[in-house]
């Protein structure tokens, strides 16, 4: 009876959180995956320049690399209610200005400067959500569980922003085709104002606030510059480089085919085996360490990746990205479970947004240096993009083996 009774008291994080946490932290991340897509659909058919359509995303882009990280730091200062609440409203209200300007008789340059802010006032829901989730483990878990506890969050979370980021865009297609290319960017808006505020407004959000207006314990910024931690951050680079460079390397290859409208449902593909390996990943033995998991996965990838340029078929291409996303979740997975580890006291919140960051620089720079290579030189000279941007995961995988094997 006591055992039980023991056991009954366990901390769950679902308990912890709340079941409408999850949710509402899932549907709030979609307007970040929607918006750089959603940017280069609403540019190049309100303006007729796909180069137009892609420096203006990439703008959205250059801004989250700047201001991004920055907003994690105020979230780790201040608390991550008011900097949600902040940045989520001005960035619907972005998003509807966009949606306008583009139709508008306005020059290219208020397009590219707008985009900017878009990027740098980005929600950063998915890095701040892993923050909460960390806390609460470091807060009401044992010691003996929080590695394998935090191993499973990073595992959801990286499942979720599979979810995203592979139906993010053909949420935009459904929305641009069906109704009208503002449309995505529209949504977006709505969806910032609406769940990103309901997460801000969620009682997880105070368990990093500081207390009372205390400035809470901080490392010194320059440990955020350690290589250790900075191998993570090339390596999710490298995973936005990806995203950024399949998604738009497919939709020329899909075009040359008379189909471009089916990219984002072929892509879909990718997002099965990546969602299901990367839960799965909680599943893996300790001696399976995350140095040796990013080398076996990020290698997947890149072996995955050598065939697309030799692929001549919309069923090969699937049976390609179906086999691809299985390096893709767990490299995710592992990137974050190791930025996690590493993060410097107080500064959980920044390390998560500075990820999140780079995933999305990488997408918007290898969308807009795709398109143009595929505008010139075809879908299959595109196709070697992604190969590209694998090879990097990988670069940054070895690089952080070795600096492990040196901690050590």
């Amino acid at each position: 009876m006591h055992t039980t009774a023991v056991l009954e008291r366990r901390p769950s994080l679902i308990r912890e959180a709340g079941f409408a946490y999850f949710p509402i932290a899932l549907i709030a991340r979609l307007p970040f995956a929607m918006m750089v897509v959603g940017i280069l659909t609403l540019v190049v058919s309100a303006r007729g320049s796909l180069a137009l359509g892609g420096l203006t995303s990439a703008m959205t882009g250059l801004g989250t690399a700047l201001i991004g990280p920055l907003l994690g730091a105020a979230a780790d200062r201040f608390g991550q209610r008011r900097v949600l609440l902040i940045s989520g409203t001005v960035n619907s209200l972005l998003l509807l200005t966009i949606a306008w300007l583009a139709f508008a008789t306005v020059p290219d340059a208020a397009l590219l400067v707008v985009a900017f802010l878009i990027g740098a006032s980005m929600p950063q829901v998915a890095p701040l959500s892993r923050s909460r989730l960390v806390g609460i483990i470091g807060r009401t878990f044992s010691k003996a569980r929080r590695a394998s506890a935090v191993g499973g969050t990073m595992a959801y979370e990286s499942a979720a922003d599979e979810i995203v980021f592979v139906f993010g865009p053909v949420i935009v297609g459904l929305l641009a085709t069906t109704m009208s290319p503002a449309a995505p960017v529209i949504g977006a808006a709505v969806l910032a104002l609406v769940f990103v505020s309901a997460f801000a407004l969620h009682p997880t959000a105070t368990i990093a606030a500081p207390a009372n207006g205390v400035k809470p314990p901080q490392a010194p910024a320059r440990e955020l510059a350690r290589p250790a931690l900075v191998a993570a951050v090339v390596g999710a680079l490298g995973m936005g480089l990806f995203f950024g460079a399949m998604l738009t390397s497919l939709t020329a290859f899909m075009a040359e085919r008379g189909a471009p409208e089916q990219a984002g449902l072929v892509y879909g593909a990718m997002g099965i085996g990546s969602a299901a390996l990367a839960l799965g990943v909680a599943l893996f033995p300790a001696r399976f360490t995350l140095a040796a998991r990013w080398l076996v996965f990020g290698g997947i990838l890149v072996a995955g990746t050598l065939a697309l340029p030799f692929v001549q078929s919309v069923g090969g291409m699937t049976l390609s990205l179906l086999a691809i996303g299985i390096g893709i979740g767990p490299t995710l997975v592992t990137q974050y479970s190791i930025a996690a580890a590493r993060s410097p006291l107080g500064r959980s919140a920044t390390v998560m947004t500075m990820l999140g960051s780079a995933i999305v620089v990488g997408q918007s720079a290898a969308s807009a240096l795709t398109g143009l290579l595929a505008e010139n030189a075809g879908a299959t000279a595109a196709l070697i993009a992604p190969i590209l941007a694998a090879g990097l995961v990988l670069a940054a995988g070895v690089a952080n083996a070795v600096l492990t094997r040196t901690r050590s």
